[in-house]
């Protein structure tokens, strides 16, 4: 790649929507940040179809008064963007963002969530009732909380990774054929740095609103289309000394088979596999550039589990027979379309049990590996890791150790991301993690691969000497807290609950109270998936398009309430999957993937919809710097993104410390009344944590062996919890030596005669008449001391002040004023004299000119 020639996104010129209101049309206004560049759309609200017409000129802030004072509205509404449109039974509805706040940044892009919607209905009421089921299917859309975990940006693509979003385009428009078609070639030999502006594709798997945006497609301006993610994303920073770092963490949230946790296991026919979440950790600093991407994602296989029996734990039963790992296939050949090879699963289903139940999917998955593999050179095999993680974390096992081991395995072999002036550099590959649920121990898991990534960015960002990174310091706090929010939320969205079994519960740090946290998790994620989720994947369904609701007659008396299974919805193209390909199936890779491999197909083939070329850098389009930096607005500390990305002063930093590092570990101080005894006489820290990691894991399937180290303590080491230390007066109020390195004593007679005399120099300087008992300088340092007659120096009230008698007479004796040679001062002189000699014919900026004349 050139590095000449440079691509810089489009900036999306409607970043404010008006909506003007009639009984007969629906006007938006929609405004570029600063509101000198408007766009307008009407809307007939007396059709029964959904009829948009847009002013294709830009107008300016005159025209826009002109056009709004004319015309009388029943109501407005101010809004950040358009989400879409959707209709059930009886018209149209619009979908618009009314609150956001940002919630990171990426360079000079902004990330914001969306804190509110409004939901207006387009197609005047008509004289006849409206359809009885209308509501019913409002308040069904409207169980998909718009409110919350939905994230967009008017100018970054958060539907791909960094990796892709920072490669050059090669293919220009959405038709073109990236098998056929020639591919772009920069080769910019005149030296000059030339920038092409781009509006990227959309990866649609992940765009929550696509379905909505179709009314609006090739009818109105590409910048009315706001794309939403559904997912996770949080920043924190690392103060390194004063220097920000910056940790950004982004989970996507699969369109495709999405579905709550029972009601959706396994995979379709499209291999699209259920609660697929891909996150990518980001570290920032400045232009340099890191990332890593990983994903989470159910066993590619047709299973599922039985609900109607309200038991804990369902069956695990294989629905339908794969011999030749067709679904598998499909699903691990996007993977390598989109990131490469090797493909790395770490599966962390159980593998040994009494009685069978999550072995089943643990045999099914290695089974197809090793079948699929037989067809790929061994350089682009599928690597497979088994790894029973309910079964290392009993006793005295350490997980996070085995875990560290298996992610410096997993960072050699794909890479990270990483790009500078000087060095660009890819990642190949991905990590494939999942358990049975891919949400307590996938998220631990992915944790551990996350600290261990951390490790590697900051080293090769210059600030580690090795790739290793402590528990307990301040930097794995800060990404331990972010990923258990991540773990949280993405819990919350596919289970009902937060996490069961958190980070500190295989750390085997977690305290003795957690456990009633534990099980009240757990009952509730029981109540969700028995009561509510039913209604939960009706509206999944409806929100994202896969279900229409329609007037027709087939239609009147099944409702999507009335469907005992929505397998068919997910599975429209059951018919055509069936049908002979010409293809075989030992090729379950297309050549022009393998062509491509290890390297991603789509970083190296990017699709662009427009491709502009910018003579200036100021150009509105591409000024990130304008679009980051608002001028004269007004914003609270609590909306204030780097207020809230203060989350390691505020919440993780001790009271007192005698380091900085936030790579050192820290003793952190708990509260003694944490501490329980047990039954068995040990703290009930390490028996309940070594308990807690078994309770819904394997209730009555482990081995006899591991029964009697249920409830050993795990040796000390870096990863288990400190000893606390009794509160005493010395450690809740140290000395300064032990915090600073100095003891505060009191000054001696000495140094106190030095300070006197250096205030007496103070005073006699600053008094130009040369009377020492008056003050003419306003500069002096205590113009308001009272003079004592005694002499000599006294503090009152925090003031310094200064006697006459004795000090004054023996000043001129004591010290002695320094007197300046002839010689320094021709030296200074000519020294002055200097500036006119260099500016002698010397032709320079006259701005300069007038700023070396002014001191002259």
């Amino acid at each position: 790649m050139d590095q000449n020639v440079q691509f810089q996104p489009l900036i999306s010129s409607i970043q404010k929507v008006a909506l003007f209101e009639t009984k007969a049309k629906l006007y938006l206004i929609g405004s570029n940040s600063k509101e000198t560049r408007f766009r307008v759309l009407e809307i007939d609200r007396r059709t029964p179809e959904l009829s948009i017409y847009e002013n294709p000129n830009e107008l300016e802030k005159g025209d826009i008064r002109k056009f709004v004072q004319s015309r009388s509205f029943i109501r407005s509404i101010s809004a950040y963007g358009v989400l879409g449109f959707v209709k059930f039974l009886e018209g149209y509805y619009l979908i618009l963002v009314t609150k956001r706040t940002p919630s990171a940044f990426i360079g000079k892009h902004i990330i914001y969530t969306i804190k509110d919607t409004a939901m207006i209905r387009v197609n005047e009421t008509s004289s006849k009732q409206m359809h009885p089921l209308e509501q019913r299917y409002v308040k069904m859309f409207n169980n998909v909380d718009l409110n919350s975990n939905f994230y967009f940006s008017y100018s970054y693509d958060l539907t791909h990774s960094l990796q892709y979003n920072l490669s050059a385009p090669k293919f220009v428009g959405t038709r073109c054929d990236i098998v056929q078609d020639e591919p772009l070639v920069w080769n910019n030999r005149t030296g000059e740095k030339i920038t092409y502006a781009f509006r990227g594709v959309s990866r649609e798997r992940f765009v929550w609103n696509s379905f909505h945006l179709k009314p609006m497609r090739d009818v109105v301006h590409k910048d009315w289309m706001l794309e939403i993610i559904h997912g996770f994303i949080s920043q924190s920073s690392i103060s390194i000394f004063g220097r920000q770092v910056y940790v950004c963490l982004i989970a996507r949230r699969s369109t495709r088979y999405a579905g709550t946790r029972f009601l959706k296991r396994g995979a379709n026919f499209q291999g699209d596999v259920a609660n697929e979440v891909e996150t990518e950790q980001i570290v920032l600093d400045g232009n340099r550039m890191c990332s890593f991407t990983q994903l989470r994602g159910s066993v590619p296989s047709h299973w599922s589990q039985d609900v109607s029996k309200m038991v804990p734990k369902p069956q695990i039963a294989i629905d339908l027979s794969d011999p030749y790992g067709e679904t598998a296939g499909k699903h691990y050949q996007r993977l390598m379309f989109h990131q490469g090879a090797p493909v790395i699963i770490l599966n962390l289903v159980k593998t040994r049990e009494k009685r069978r139940h999550e072995s089943l999917l643990s045999e099914e998955m290695q089974s197809t590996v090793s079948y699929l593999n037989q067809f790929l050179p061994p350089q682009l095999r599928i690597r497979y890791i088994d790894f029973d993680m309910a079964r290392k974390s009993r006793g005295k096992g350490n997980v996070m150790e085995k875990l560290a081991k298996i992610a410096e395995t997993v960072i050699q072999q794909t890479g990270m991301f990483y790009r500078d002036d000087e060095r660009n550099q890819k990642q190949t590959g991905i990590v494939r993690v999942n358990c049975v649920d891919c949400l307590d121990r996938t998220n631990t898991a992915q944790f551990a691969i996350g600290k261990c990534v951390l490790a590697h960015q900051l080293y090769d960002l210059g600030f580690l000497k090795e790739r290793k990174l402590e528990f307990e310091s301040d930097c794995i706090t800060m990404l331990e807290n972010l990923y258990e929010d991540h773990g949280d939320t993405l819990a919350l969205q596919y289970g009902g609950s937060q996490l069961v079994h958190r980070i500190k519960t295989y750390r085997k740090t977690a305290v003795w109270a957690s456990q009633g946290n534990d099980i009240m998790q757990t009952l509730s994620r029981y109540y969700s998936n028995t009561f509510s989720d039913t209604e939960k994947q009706h509206s999944i369904n409806l929100f994202l398009g896969y279900y229409i609701p329609s007037k027709a007659e087939i239609n009147k008396t099944l409702h999507i309430w009335d469907l005992e299974t929505d397998f068919y919805i997910h599975n429209s193209r059951f018919d055509e999957i069936r049908q002979i390909s010409s293809v075989p199936l030992t090729q379950w890779v297309s050549t022009f993937v393998m062509q491509w491999l290890p390297a991603a197909v789509s970083d190296e083939n990017r699709v662009v919809k427009e491709l502009i070329k910018i003579h200036s850098t100021d150009a509105e389009i591409i000024d990130y710097y304008s679009n980051f930096h608002y001028d004269y607005k007004l914003t609270s500390f609590e909306e204030h993104i780097d207020y809230q990305l203060s989350h390691l002063s505020r919440n993780l930093a001790p009271a007192f410390r005698s380091h900085f590092s936030p790579f050192e570990p820290i003793r952190r101080q708990e509260s003694t009344a944490l501490k329980n005894p047990s039954l068995t006489g040990q703290s009930s820290t390490s028996s309940a944590n070594s308990s807690s990691s078994d309770r819904s894991e394997d209730e009555s399937e482990s081995d006899e062996d591991d029964k009697s180290n249920r409830n050993t303590a795990p040796n000390s080491s870096n990863n288990s919890s400190r000893a606390e230390d009794p509160v005493t007066l010395s450690s809740m109020f140290p000395m300064t030596n032990d915090i600073y390195g100095f003891e505060i004593r009191m000054p001696k007679k000495s140094d106190m005669m030095k300070y006197e005399k250096y205030a007496e120099i103070n005073r006699i300087c600053c008094n130009p008449s040369g009377e020492p008992g008056r003050s003419a300088s306003p500069y002096q340092y205590n113009r308001f001391a009272k003079i004592n007659d005694n002499g000599g120096l006294v503090i009152h009230n925090n003031e310094i002040i200064i006697g006459t008698s004795s000090i004054e007479k023996d000043m001129h004796n004591d010290i002695e004023i320094p007197t300046v040679s002839e010689e320094s001062i021709a030296i200074y002189e000519k020294y002055c004299r200097l500036k006119d000699t260099i500016m002698h014919d010397f032709h320079c900026d006259p701005k300069i000119t007038e700023y070396v004349h002014m001191f002259a």
